[in-house]
């Protein structure tokens, strides 16, 4: 009789240890899901070409100087453009022969374009 309890006892702890082992294999799983995640996560956000970065003063000073005269440049053609535009539709509206707008639109255009740089 004690036989049989004492067997009991022994599959009992043994299903216990199973059942850790399973459980242990499901949050191990778990969790290399979560850093497989995690790793993609970093790779899209750039994060190790940020923390270079971070190190190097010098890169940090090159890319702000270039982004600097990137943004000049862009604000500089930009303010070309728009400027031409609306040059172009004041000659338009000029030729329309509008009475009292015509006029003040035709000084506008007359003073752009005597300051014009050829």
């Amino acid at each position: 009789m004690f036989n049989f309890i004492k067997q009991n006892k022994i599959k009992s702890i043994k299903d216990k240890n199973e059942n850790r082992d399973d459980n242990k294999n499901i949050n191990e799983s778990a969790l290399s899901n979560r850093i497989d995640k995690l790793n993609k996560t970093l790779l899209k956000s750039n994060i190790l070409e940020i923390t270079t970065l971070l190190g190097n003063k010098k890169e940090i000073l090159f890319r702000n100087f270039m982004a600097g005269i990137a943004r000049g440049v862009g604000i500089g053609i930009g303010i070309t453009i728009v400027t031409a535009i609306i040059v172009f539709l004041l000659q338009k509206i000029v030729t329309l022969n509008i009475p009292i707008i015509g006029e003040y639109i035709k000084d506008i255009v007359d003073i752009v374009m005597k300051s014009k740089i050829y």
